[in-house]
């Protein structure tokens, strides 16, 4: 079974319709690629998709384990690289509430992020750069 659609508009924008929920993301080229810069890029899609992947599987060890992550925020940062035209670098700051996590706590978090799908699927040349904020 599919998973989206992408209808390409117009003026290097596209609009993304999951299928299971219909829910729909609009895309668009960044200025630094031709673009306008109205919305995501694809590749700030990518970045922001390994901040959303990575806190989802620290929720499901937090809901294992006991623990709380609820209001945790994370900060991406995109770097591109040239030749080819790639995103070279990823960096996401990952700030949690004051709950007190216990050193065993912040082993479980760290672990479950570093093992999201997404950060499995990225090439191993792209640099992930993480910082947690207990």
């Amino acid at each position: 079974m599919a998973t989206s659609k992408v209808h390409y508009s117009s003026n290097l924008r596209t609009e993304a319709t999951h299928l299971l929920s219909g829910s729909t993301i609009i895309t668009d080229a960044p200025p630094d690629n031709r673009g306008r810069g109205e919305a995501f890029s694809p590749t700030d899609l990518v970045a922001t998709a390994l901040a959303s992947c990575m806190m989802t599987i620290m929720g499901i060890a937090a809901n294992e384990h006991g623990f709380s992550i609820d209001g945790t925020q994370a900060t991406v940062t995109k770097v591109m690289y040239a030749d080819p035209r790639r995103i070279g670098e990823i960096h996401i700051v990952l700030e949690f509430p004051p709950n007190g996590y216990s050193p065993k706590v912040k082993k479980i978090i760290e672990r479950a992020a570093y093992t999201c799908p997404v950060s499995q699927s990225l090439h191993p040349e792209l640099i992930q750069k993480i910082e947690f904020r207990f």
